[in-house]
């Protein structure tokens, strides 16, 4: 059977990177096996799956390269065959009315199977027991069963779940004596509706089960069906639920391996269930680790960028993007952290995919971009730049011998922007670092001094300033090194960027020395105000 997959987003109007995490993975291993990469878009709630919204997730698609394969398939598109399915389930005894609200109509659930020994997601696990709280009655009609248990200060504990979480169900009171047994009573629950309240019971006892499947990356998950209620299908004003959708779109799609994130590890019980109903087979599941902050807590967007457009803004390339999201939560099994993408897809597995969140480190993608900006040809890093420039990017000669200096130190293109001190004298300056730098009596000299010499020497080479910045921080009694933050701080603005010496050079010798005048007199005319 070939391999296909499908990516499924609700458009919102933003990309998630945890969303477009999933469908990078999803891609990755369809590529892999040589399957197809389906889109469906879960277009139900039309309030929010604008067109707009569409556009935004396609265009996030194309950007990244996520080409996917045949139609695009819109759920809305699906309505009739969701109706079918559920007149298909009903016929089958495995979907039911419940009772409408006033002045409403009735919603349909699904009922989890009573007894189906062909449904081999189902297993016993033995004899259980609970403790029932006397004041609480258990009720039971074919909706289920409700009743409460017994916290450890004594209070009740409301519960409820599917009928078929209790076979073999006894109650008992205080004495002992068994005062009602489900066996004996299914049928007429089931299929005459009948319904029971009982009271006094301070015992159950019933033969658990559960529903069980193999995740690919999670191992072996179950859950108690008496944990599980019936699931509802249909709203009383006739509109699907996703469970139902989901399911009936993954069979139209012929879905083989459903990729997804975490937090649907609970959906799946259900639609394992409900692709049973439906006569179909299951298909693979892997959930995928959730992607946190450093707290551990789901990533969002008070923690920094959460959407695929903030990082796009900011001047962050696809390719490095898509590199560090498909190392997010999965390895290649060795040190390799910057791949091309055929290297990934050649490399994917879902069995190397880690189960435990996976933290995002923003540290990290930023020196992955920079690799990858500083590989970029010239001409193509120049034309990149320029779009973050402003109107520094008019005067070409001076943008492009800046570009070529600073483009082994850019770590995303929004960083560009910060370049300003290079074309104009106008430039933004840390208050508190400017003074904190200059508080020196003998860096203020020093640097005097220095403004001096760049003046007066009209062919600046990296030689002659390591000699003269050298010699000036012997002669002021400065270590040697400590002059070059307050020298760059007055000359840029800036704490860091290219070497001192090759970005004086570029700016220029009385260019400098104009500037660092200039800084001297501010920190001479702030201080005195202050006093």
């Amino acid at each position: 059977m070939d391999t296909v997959v499908r990516f499924a987003p609700s458009p919102t109007g933003q990309v998630h990177i945890g969303n477009i995490r999933t469908a990078i993975f999803n891609w990755l291993f369809a590529r892999h096996c040589g399957g197809s990469f389906l889109l469906r878009i879960e277009d139900t709630d039309l309030e929010r799956s604008t067109r707009q919204a569409i556009d935004t997730l396609l265009e996030c698609m194309e950007w990244l390269g996520l080409n996917f394969d045949g139609e695009i398939m819109y759920q809305t598109s699906q309505r009739e065959a969701h109706i079918k399915a559920v007149e298909q389930m009903t016929a089958k005894g495995l979907a039911y009315a419940a009772p409408a609200p006033e002045g409403g109509r009735s919603p349909i659930f699904f009922r989890v199977p009573w007894d189906r020994p062909d449904f081999t997601a189902i297993r016993e696990t033995g004899p259980a027991e609970l403790e029932l709280h006397p004041e609480t009655p258990v009720k039971i009609d074919f909706t289920g069963v409700s009743f409460s248990t017994v916290s450890k200060k004594g209070a009740p504990m409301p519960a409820a779940a599917c009928l078929a979480g209790f076979r073999q169900m006894k109650l008992y009171d205080g004495a002992g004596n068994v005062l009602f047994e489900l066996e004996k009573n299914i049928d007429g629950i089931i299929h005459d509706k009948q319904s029971f309240s009982l009271g006094n019971c301070v015992k159950m006892t019933f033969l658990r089960r559960e529903i069980f499947y193999k995740d690919i990356i999670k191992g072996e998950l179950s859950k108690p069906l008496d944990g599980i209620k019936d699931l509802i299908m249909v709203r009383g004003d006739g509109s699907p639920v996703f469970h139902l959708a989901n399911v009936v779109d993954d069979i139209t799609q012929k879905v083989t391996h459903i990729i997804r994130g975490d937090d649907h590890v609970e959906n799946t019980y259900r639609h394992i269930m409900l692709f049973y109903a439906l006569g179909s087979k299951a298909p693979e599941y892997a959930h995928l680790p959730m992607i946190v902050n450093s707290s551990g807590k789901p990533y969002s967007k008070r923690d920094g960028d959460a959407f695929v457009g903030d990082f796009r803004e900011k001047g962050f390339l696809a390719e490095a993007l898509f590199n560090y999201l498909a190392l997010l939560g999965w390895s290649p099994g060795d040190d390799r952290e910057k791949m091309a993408k055929q290297e990934m897809i050649d490399a994917f597995t879902l069995e190397r995919v880690k189960s435990a969140p996976a933290q995002l480190d923003s540290n990290k993608l930023l020196n992955m971009n920079g690799a990858y900006i500083a590989e970029m040809p010239f001409e193509k890093f120049v034309a990149y730049a320029g779009k973050y420039a402003g109107d520094f990017v008019n005067d070409k000669v001076r943008f492009e011998q800046v570009a070529r200096l600073m483009q082994s130190r850019v770590k995303q293109f929004g960083q560009v922007a910060s370049w300003q001190y290079f074309f104009s004298d106008d430039f933004p300056v840390d208050e508190k670092v400017f003074k904190k730098q200059l508080a020196s009596a003998e860096v203020r000299a020093a640097l005097n001094f220095l403004a001096g010499e760049l003046n007066s020497h009209s062919e600046l080479t990296k030689e002659w300033l390591h000699i003269i910045i050298s010699k000036t921080e012997e002669s002021f009694g400065i270590m040697h090194g400590k002059l070059f933050q307050p020298l760059r701080l007055t000359v840029s603005g800036v704490a860091g960027g290219a070497e001192l010496d090759e970005t004086i050079m570029l700016i220029g010798g009385s260019r400098s020395a104009m500037r660092i005048s200039r800084s001297l007199e501010v920190y001479q005319k702030e201080m005195s105000h202050g006093e």
